[in-house]
């Protein structure tokens, strides 16, 4: 296979003894990424030391412990190298703690998935449509964004959502007073916390989809986590393929978004524990680095190959 052609690639393999040299190497480059973020936002080693230390107390607490008993702290140090001294402090720490659990959703993101994926606001074609700000401005029978609101959430008032939106560029009020959607998903334009927001939890879970397909326990399921690849393009073959994957998401999402709206309805009346879902995609572009061209060869070892023809 040449370097140039697509590539589809899905980690299928079954569970089997732990391998951390090959996790070193992932991890390493994994940890790129991540590198650039805590310079480009002014994160140094200190802070991000001890995060990884309450990460590894915590994952180890919860992911790892015996017959459903609680860790000691010997054991949570024999797991994850921490000193017993920093994993008794932590545990410490976090038991004061109380944190209060984010919205799985944020409001805003929950209403324009809705926007996109209910029937009653969508058009003929499946776009969608403009909408009144409230009932008394709406057409007769036709839907409008206060009442999309209310289907979403009672905690949040339509008009702060809807400033939200247009504060994000998500959503633009016409002169017509209509609100109508600039953009067929959730993109904050200049919300920087909203963008951490997801980058948190697209990341964590598309890691934690990834982690667990190279999960070493027999009988763990496997999980969607396919990518494909192309070298050797122009910069402007790039750009084309960045378009057509952002027209492929539009479909794709809204076609998903409707089949969970009517899987969650279903799933309402079912008994049984709850379940959360993500799915995404994503596109990353980035010059290829320059093939190495063939060392000069000296005078020396010239002569020398001459002589031996």
């Amino acid at each position: 296979m040449t370097s140039d052609q697509p590539v589809s690639v899905q980690p299928d393999a079954g569970p089997g003894l732990p391998a951390p040299a090959l996790a070193s190497q992932a991890i390493a480059q994994v940890l790129r990424p991540l590198a650039r973020l805590m310079i480009g936002h002014g994160l140094q080693l200190m802070p991000m030391v001890e995060l990884l230390k309450e990460a590894l107390v915590d994952e180890a607490q919860r992911s790892y412990s015996l017959d459903d008993k609680a860790s000691s702290d010997t054991r949570v140090a024999l797991l994850t190298g921490v000193h017993r001294k920093d994993v008794k402090r932590l545990r410490e720490a976090a038991a004061m703690e109380q944190i209060p659990t984010a919205p799985v959703m944020p409001v805003a993101a929950a209403v324009v998935a809705r926007w996109l994926s209910e029937a009653r606001y969508l058009n003929a074609d499946q776009t969608p449509r403009a909408l009144a700000r409230t009932v008394k401005r709406s057409n007769v029978g036709e839907p409008d964004f206060t009442t999309l609101v209310a289907e979403v959430s009672r905690d949040c008032g339509a008009r702060a959502v809807l400033d939200e939106l247009v504060r994000l560029g998500v959503v633009v009020v016409r002169e017509d007073g209509c609100a109508e959607l600039k953009s067929a998903s959730y993109v904050p334009q200049d919300g920087l916390s909203e963008s951490f927001h997801f980058l948190a939890d697209n990341i964590s879970d598309h890691l934690a989809c990834a982690v667990q397909n190279l999960s070493t326990a027999p009988q763990t399921p496997r999980l969607l986590e396919q990518s494909a690849f192309c070298h050797e393009l122009s910069a402007d073959q790039a750009a084309q393929l960045q378009a057509r994957a952002r027209q492929l998401w539009v479909t794709v999402l809204q076609q998903f978004l409707q089949t969970a709206t009517v899987a969650k309805q279903r799933g309402q009346a079912e008994p049984g524990p709850r379940h959360r879902v993500r799915f995404g995609v994503y596109f990353y572009d980035q010059a290829q680095a320059k093939p190495a061209r063939d060392a000069p060869i000296s005078e020396a070892k010239r002569r020398m190959k001459k002589a031996k023809t």
